[in-house]
């Protein structure tokens, strides 16, 4: 079918409407751009929001299923999401800052990637965020926080299970703090504080996770952004030489296939399709896809392991239904990439006492799926009274196998599915394995009874579409610019030359505001 172009040439089109392309579409539009932002998925709205576990489906992506191979294969579906939000909508609100040395691994240890900036260079960027949103936490508890501005509101109430657990950490000589979560305790800015009933990932409908449609969305549309949903970005446009794009191809709700011209193209369609878009648009002067003369779009994907440890507090009633999703503390005792010994290199962040419903993927009954029949029910009986878990997120390496290309199944029109291949390499394998027997330690130390531990899990999703300084061994430049199409932006995750330990949506919005206020003034 011929393409039919949308009406008129923007100043900048964005590619998916989450968490970076809402803030990207505010700051441009805020300063009198003319905005076009496509998403594949649904127009969400907060009150289509309830707290429902099969709701909290649907915010999921819902388009052509991705493949996922390798030894740690990667759950895609439960990491992504798609439609006014995207993972964003769903995600749990837990934002701690990625630590100096996360951005110094191969100068301080000859392994991995060096970032092109520093902390200090994204410093002022997470201290404004933390304003624009509303952040909840401790500054001075968090012993293991970098330096910035404290948050402006004071930290979310802790309940029985983070109390509980905390005790084990203390009794081996280590700290817990209060998590930092973007998550309101008190009311702020006209959205409410909030109510500690822990449906998060249902994409909370009372505004106080820090959501794009609670923050950036409404921001770029009063300013006159345009959102055109159910678009199906299937590759990027030539302009008129290899080193400019013209704009971008994709598939609207009918079928039909239109383009958007655009002076400047801002891809922030998520870690996974970033790349497969930008692989799709392979053409003359981009026989390899789109950007990617150094060889490396897909390359360095990374996530981050999960070693979760249960245990059961008998006399005490742990209200592990009551909190939030995220995590209620925090301990960073084992940040330090060698800190884990035994062959274990990477960083680990502990996250205490999510809320935890009956039966959910991250529920009471998942946490011994072997379980049937009287057993389970027994099992359900006294966990939901008295169990408590925290999760271990254990960092994982850059690795070049690691990575994001394309499937042979096809997607939407003629574009290829992505296709995530992933293995942690051994030193990271070893960090879940230490991080497990440590939680073991800890929950015992606590006093826990039956402690135990659960299998391998994997969240987060980051490079793919690495920033650096050299064009021949990174995709684009610190600020997202794409080394071969100056005109093309990346934005996301993806970016990250390493992962941290650390869930990477706080500086998700960092690096977005940096790049947008780059953009604007170059």
């Amino acid at each position: 079918m011929k393409a039919q172009t949308h009406p008129g040439r923007t100043d900048a089109v964005i590619v998916g409407a989450g968490a970076a392309g809402n803030l990207f579409a505010a700051v441009l539009a805020e300063a009198g751009k003319s905005v076009l932002v496509l998403d594949s998925g649904p127009a969400w709205k907060t009150d289509d929001l309830y707290s429902s576990l099969i709701w909290s489906r649907r915010l999921r992506w819902g388009g052509a299923a991705v493949e996922s191979t390798g030894t740690h294969a990667f759950g895609a579906g439960f990491n992504t999401g798609w439609g006014i939000g995207g993972a964003a909508l769903h995600h749990y609100g837990t934002w701690p800052r990625l630590m100096p040395a996360d951005f110094t691994m191969k100068s301080d240890h000859g392994r991995g990637l060096d970032w092109p900036i520093g902390y200090d260079d994204l410093r002022p960027f997470y201290d404004r965020i933390q304003e624009d949103v509303g952040m909840s936490g401790d500054a001075e508890a968090e012993v293991w926080r970098p330096a910035g501005a404290p948050y402006p509101l004071p930290p979310l109430q802790q309940f029985a299970q983070a109390r509980l657990l905390s005790r084990g950490f203390e009794a081996m000589g280590m700290k817990t703090a209060p998590s930092p979560m973007a998550i309101l305790s008190q009311d702020y800015k006209g959205r409410q504080a909030c109510v500690y009933d822990g449906w998060c990932d249902a994409g909370c409908p009372t505004g106080a996770l820090a959501n794009p449609l609670v923050t950036y969305h409404p921001r770029a549309v009063k300013a006159g952004a345009r959102f055109l949903t159910g678009a199906h970005v299937t590759r990027i446009l030539r302009g008129r030489n290899a080193r400019e794009t013209a704009g971008v191809e994709y598939f609207n709700s009918n079928g039909e296939t239109r383009t958007a011209l655009a002076r400047t193209v801002i891809l922030a369609a998520s870690t996974l399709f970033n790349p497969a878009i930008l692989l799709n648009s392979a053409i003359d002067g981009w026989a390899d896809g789109a950007g990617n003369s150094s060889g490396l779009v897909g390359r360095y994907f990374m996530t981050h392991s999960i070693a979760a440890a249960y245990g059961f507090f008998d006399n005490e009633v742990t209200e592990n239904y009551m909190g939030v999703s995220g995590a209620q503390a925090t301990n960073m005792d084992h940040y330090g990439k060698t800190s884990l010994g035994g062959g274990a290199f990477g960083s680990l962040q502990w996250q205490l006492a999510p809320a935890m419903k009956p039966n959910d993927l991250l529920g009471v009954a998942m946490a011994r799926a072997d379980l049937f029949g009287s057993e389970l029910t027994a099992f359900m009986d006294r966990a939901v009274r008295h169990l408590a878990v925290m999760f271990g997120f254990g960092e994982g390496l850059p690795v070049l196998e690691n990575r994001i290309t394309l499937s042979k199944r096809k997607g939407t029109g003629s574009a290829r599915s992505p296709k995530v291949v992933h293995a942690f390499p051994m030193e990271s394998v070893r960090v879940w394995a230490k991080a497990s027997e440590l939680g073991l330690k800890v929950l015992k130390a606590g006093s826990a009874s039956d402690p135990w531990t659960g299998p391998m899990a994997t969240a987060h999703m980051m490079g793919g579409t690495i920033m650096g300084a050299d064009p021949r061994a990174s995709v684009t430049d610190s600020f997202g610019r794409c080394h071969d199409i100056p005109n093309l932006f990346i934005a996301g995750p993806g970016l990250f030359p390493t992962a941290g330990a650390m869930n990477p949506n706080f500086t998700n919005h960092a690096l977005a505001l940096r790049s947008a206020e780059h953009l604007l003034a170059s």
